[in-house]
């Protein structure tokens, strides 16, 4: 498929909105344990400023280069991280294909992140861009890459849970 097959394009917009709907699903649900199935087992997954993608410097606040850097990451979420209970709600828009190459979808998307306490109102934790690698295999899309480009001029402690 090319960018110019313009029935494909749409299509393939449609099933990354749905495939990015059921990845903030998974978040705002808190089934942290099937976070990692979005991905592949060689994925690159990380949190990083604006500023630093710009200046292209590759240091992020979280930084995941496989599959099983993800599983323990929920590990530590669950097992030895304490933070006040939370609840989160993804909001996903502006999805667009890039680019297709063969089986890999080159894709962003803007995301805006929502947090709530049991005793505060609730407040935008986090605010970006997804830019993101897909492989479109058997069991359909899989992110191989995914950089989670924030644009807050301030980071709250809160980041706990991937974005």
């Amino acid at each position: 498929m090319t960018l110019t097959d313009y029935s494909g394009v749409l299509s393939l917009r449609a099933r990354l909105r749905d495939f990015y709907d059921d990845y903030a699903f998974c978040l705002d649900e808190n089934r942290l344990e099937a976070w990692p199935d979005f991905f592949t087992e060689d994925c690159h997954y990380r949190v990083l400023s604006r500023e630093n993608h710009d200046a292209g410097l590759p240091l992020g606040l979280i930084y995941c280069m496989n599959k099983n850097m993800l599983r323990d990451r929920v590990t530590a979420l669950r097992e030895t991280t304490m933070f006040e209970p939370r609840s989160l709600r993804h909001f996903v828009s502006g999805v667009r294909v890039m680019e297709v190459q063969g089986d890999h979808i080159v894709a962003q998307a803007n995301f805006a992140v929502m947090e709530s306490l049991s005793d505060r109102e609730p407040t935008l934790n986090m605010v970006g861009r997804y830019l993101d690698v897909l492989r479109d295999g058997p069991d359909g899309l899989a992110f191989t890459r995914r950089d989670c480009v924030y644009d807050n001029y301030r980071v709250r402690t809160s980041l706990i849970v991937p974005l």
